[in-house]
């Protein structure tokens, strides 16, 4: 059984596999650490303001 594909097709082929390998772990890379590391990291920055923010009107109501 012969295949008949040209070279470009091959080079074509090839980059498309390259193409959405690198796709892949790149989106493996992001749900894995850079989306939680974002999320996790505002939620804390805002539990922070929330709480100085709660001291801040503490220190009013008593001062």
């Amino acid at each position: 059984m012969q295949v008949d594909f040209s070279f470009q097709e091959y080079l074509g082929f090839l980059a498309f596999l390259g193409i959405a390998t690198m796709g892949f772990w790149l989106m493996i890379f992001l749900l894995t650490y850079v989306v939680p590391y974002w999320v996790f990291g505002a939620a804390i920055e805002r539990f922070k303001e929330r709480r100085a923010a709660k001291k801040l009107r503490k220190q009013e109501q008593a001062g």
